[in-house]
């Protein structure tokens, strides 16, 4: 059974539309890039997933639950696009208490950090190296430990499927290299990862599968097979694709 099933979606903005008959399947210990220009429908297609937004025609199935009937958001962990450009450089709040957050919607009122959830939160930032950081203020890190304390934020209440939208937009190359090097790890540790972007150059060593969005679904398939797809040139134009296989 799939983790996530997507069926004959469609939706649009007003009349424009923006995705049309969408059929994807993301299975257990994927790491799937969904790539595409900029206005494709990527991060649309990640609102959808997340409940966020609603389809005008089709179905979107987690864990085998229809989404209107799912719960269970604890399952899925999230990373939004530009996450590190909405950190506030006043706002006084700590790596401990950002990572925290990640762990609510498991929680009723009152909600108390109990001290397991200390040691999941302690896990969660040794697992993205970032543990010796716990009483840091988020805004006096720097871009890409920044994105690691939203990483482990949303890991840690140890979800089945990491969705992430954009996550190195603003990072440099060198950054994003480990950064890429930690979504590996994490994917053979057994977490399902699906990420968006519109900058073909991520395309690495750890991604499995690939998923090229222009509206409709261009390409789904291997990483290998991508490489070497004549409708690879529908999808990147006169872009330059790089390849980091080792």
């Amino acid at each position: 059974m799939p983790l996530i099933e997507i069926r004959n979606l469609y939706f649009s903005y007003g009349e424009q539309l923006v995705l049309e008959d969408i059929n994807l399947d993301v299975n257990e210990g994927d790491f799937l890039a969904i790539l595409g220009p900029n206005g494709s429908g990527k991060s649309t297609l990640l609102r959808l997933i997340l409940g966020l937004l609603k389809p005008d025609r089709g179905k979107i199935r987690l864990f085998g639950q229809e989404l209107s009937r799912f719960r269970q958001w604890w399952r899925l962990g999230y990373v939004p696009q530009r996450a590190t450009a909405r950190v506030d450089p006043v706002f006084p709040v700590s790596v401990e208490e950002v990572v925290s957050f990640g762990l609510l919607a498991r929680k009723r009122f009152p909600r108390f950090l109990t001290k397991r959830d200390r040691e999941a939160i302690l896990e969660a930032l040794h697992l993205v190296e970032m543990e010796s950081f716990l009483k840091r203020r988020i805004s006096k890190l720097s871009g890409g430990q920044q994105q690691r304390v939203f990483i482990a934020r949303a890991i840690v209440s140890d979800p089945e499927v990491l969705l992430l939208d954009e996550p190195t937009t603003g990072v440099d190359a060198a950054t994003q290299e480990k950064f890429y090097d930690l979504l590996g790890e994490l994917n053979a540790r057994g977490l399902t990862i699906v990420i968006v972007t519109h900058d073909i150059g991520i395309v690495n060593r750890h991604v499995k599968q690939v998923a090229c969005l222009n509206r409709r679904l261009i390409y789904h398939g291997t990483h290998e097979e991508f490489c070497s797809s004549p409708r690879l040139q529908q999808i990147i134009g006169d872009h330059h694709l790089v390849i980091h296989r080792h």
